[in-house]
């Protein structure tokens, strides 16, 4: 049955837990990674695994067969532009565009990030024009539109904010810190859980053809929430500087709060 075979490229933090999820809810998944050492332990969790590397040259693996009676592709890798191995996300994006169109997938979830936004101050939703200044943030952007502006394809971007989970929390890379920028910022941030949940009721819903921002709806200050992170997890304090030009943006999941029904599970 095409219609319940989905694929996920990027079967990482964020991938391989949805994979677990979708295939409870009855779907069959197929799933890559760019290491050949996970492929047994994907396997074993039910997921077809497919080793599967992007580059700006070509894409290496079977991307035929991964993308084979696939209906749905989620599309869940960032941009890799830290380190001496920079590449150009955008012309990734681009060749995995031409696999798709030559496959039988009908409908893409695009996996991005609040970074699209910029620098902007207040309330920002969907609506709001992104004015990316990060160089990930702008191929982002411009990687959004090659599939967005696909007029064969059913697509859907989904815009998370700062990510956290079971053993991912961005306190431990801040804990000690001195002079970090813009404590009265607000937090733009999103558990793993409800990241999930969003994919999950965009498939199950036919929420297609939509922008939506994934950050829950909470946004204590950065000082206010790293400190008492810090505490309850018995790390040093990150101290931070305030910004008294700008007041930081809050990043509303609007589409999903107002017109969605959505409910978001998971505290920060």
């Amino acid at each position: 049955m095409m219609k319940n075979t989905i694929a996920i490229l990027g079967c990482g933090w964020l991938g391989w837990p949805l994979a677990k999820t979708l295939i409870k809810d009855g779907f069959k998944i197929h799933g890559s990674t760019t290491s050949k050492e996970k492929l047994t332990s994907l396997s074993e969790d039910g997921i077809h695994p497919f080793t599967i590397t992007l580059s700006e040259d070509a894409i290496e693996g079977d991307i035929e067969g991964f993308l084979s009676n696939v209906d749905t592709l989620i599309i869940n890798v960032p941009p890799k532009l830290r380190g001496d191995h920079k590449e150009n996300y955008i012309i990734k994006m681009g060749l995995l565009n031409a696999a798709v169109k030559s496959s039988n997938v009908k409908k893409v979830v695009f996996v991005s990030s609040t970074s699209v936004y910029g620098d902007v101050d207040g309330d920002v939703t969907e609506k709001t024009t992104p004015v990316p200044v990060t160089e990930s943030g702008r191929q982002l952007l411009d990687s959004e539109n090659i599939f967005r502006e696909d007029s064969s394809l059913k697509v859907t971007i989904v815009r998370f904010g700062g990510l956290l989970g079971p053993e991912r929390h961005p306190v431990t890379m801040l804990s000690g810190k001195k002079n970090l920028s813009n404590g009265n910022f607000p937090i733009n941030l999103i558990h793993l859980n409800d990241c999930i949940k969003i994919i999950s009721e965009i498939l199950k819903n036919n929420w297609w053809n939509e922008t939506i921002n994934g950050v829950y709806p909470s946004h204590p200050t950065k000082q206010k929430y790293y400190t008492s992170k810090a505490i309850e997890k018995g790390l040093q304090i990150p101290e931070y500087e305030t910004n008294t030009l700008k007041i930081g943006k809050i990043v509303s999941s609007y589409i999903l709060t107002n017109s969605k029904d959505f409910k978001f599970t998971t505290t920060l």
